[in-house]
């Protein structure tokens, strides 16, 4: 075996160190150590085993043999006998030559899998006290392609991919959440942005609709200067924000907002600062439609108008329909021609059929309708009201 060269071994890990912190995902990782690691000893057979203890199980992201392929999921992993469990139970790194293979199968009664190498190493991948995966490099040739040196090397290098592991892991958990918070956020009835110095950063979908842009684009980027009447409008915005801000953390107010295409509406605007000394350089603000409140706020008003309207009515179709019955049935028996006239008796019981008719109306009420009366003042339409 060659003496290896210091200088280039720090030159590899110096390599390794650099792809840890700027190689974009794990996979392109792997590859990069396996060349680096190449420039200074063999490297024909090596593979990264990942533990997944939750599952009892390993994978193995990246594989390169000679001789064999790459193994699937291997379930159970904690009942099995191999290399590479013996350094996860040991949580240290350990050297194999031919003979301790065999004989290490024989003690738990398996046979050995694959083809059996002249030499094995491989060193644990720990984070936080706990065994993630092994890196592991194998030659099937020569017991003497490796030394004890080449397995404190790739001891280090086995930490390096353990921290880009955790690193990748963690990343990747903040974009999930990031992604939760999104949906949520997307899903909000109310609109929300992101402003940093009254910048827009970022905007929900219902944002982008209650300002009547096409699409979040057009307010991304932007100063929030666009959503007001008026630069004196923004200035006046502005004034309260910082006020408020300078009281506590959070400004809530009423203004009047526009829309993209120049229509004003009255909007609740709630702004949180998360920077007492400069509140508004990043903020979340929320904004609420007050006009859709307030179509809401005067739809249950006419209901409840409608509603006491109803209610009259009925009680008044209640007092008037037994002495109108009353009014008809007398009617109907009086009848002496010296005392009335068959055309007064004919008003009486037309008149008593108007009344009826009207309590009729009265009862069909469905919608809220007045009509000017004399004296400045409204009466219910009754005829208008009804179907």
């Amino acid at each position: 075996m060659e003496k290896r060269d210091d200088a280039k071994t720090l030159e590899v890990l110096f390599e390794i160190s650099e792809a840890v912190t700027h190689t974009l995902n794990l996979d392109e990782l792997y590859r990069v150590i396996h060349l680096s690691l190449g420039k200074i000893f063999n490297v024909d057979n090596l593979y990264i085993a990942l533990h997944h203890e939750e599952k009892d199980s390993i994978t193995f992201p990246y594989h390169v043999d000679q001789k064999d392929k790459v193994p699937e999921e291997i379930f159970n992993f904690s009942q099995t006998a191999s290399l590479t469990g013996q350094v996860i139970k040991s949580q240290k790194p350990l050297i194999f030559f031919e003979q301790d293979i065999i004989d290490f199968a024989r003690q738990q009664n398996k046979d050995v899998i694959g083809t059996i190498d002249k030499i094995w190493l491989g060193a644990p991948m720990i984070i936080k006290g706990r065994v993630i995966g092994v890196i592991a490099i194998h030659n099937f040739i020569s017991a003497k392609t490796y030394s004890s040196k080449d397995l404190d090397l790739l001891n280090n290098i086995s930490q390096h991919i353990a921290l880009a592991i955790e690193r990748k892991e963690s990343e990747k958990k903040l974009l999930s959440q990031q992604q939760v918070l999104e949906t949520i956020l997307e899903s909000s009835p109310v609109g929300i942005c992101l402003l940093e110095n009254r910048i827009f950063k970022w905007v929900n979908e219902e944002m982008v609709s209650m300002f009547g842009y096409d699409s979040k684009e057009a307010l991304t980027g932007q100063s929030v200067h666009i959503i007001y009447a008026s630069r004196q409008a923004y200035q006046q915005a502005g004034t309260i924000i910082q006020k408020d801000l300078a009281l506590g953390p959070r400004a809530d107010f009423d203004f009047e907002l526009k829309r993209r295409d120049g229509s004003l509406f009255k909007a609740h605007i709630i702004l949180t600062g998360s920077s007492p000394e400069n509140p508004i350089e990043n903020t979340i603000v929320t904004f609420v439609d007050n006009s859709l409140r307030d179509i809401v706020k005067q739809e249950k008003l006419e209901k409840e108008k409608l509603q006491g309207v109803l209610e009259m009515a009925g009680a008044i179709c209640h007092e008037i329909n037994q002495p109108l019955q009353a009014i008809l049935g007398y009617s109907d028996l009086f009848d002496p021609p010296e005392a009335i006239t068959a055309n007064e008796l004919k008003q009486i019981k037309d008149q008593a059929t108007r009344i009826g008719e009207i309590t009729k109306r009265l009862a069909q009420i469905t919608r809220y309708k007045t009509i000017p009366y004399p004296g400045d003042t409204n009466i219910v339409d009754i005829w208008g009201s009804s179907n």
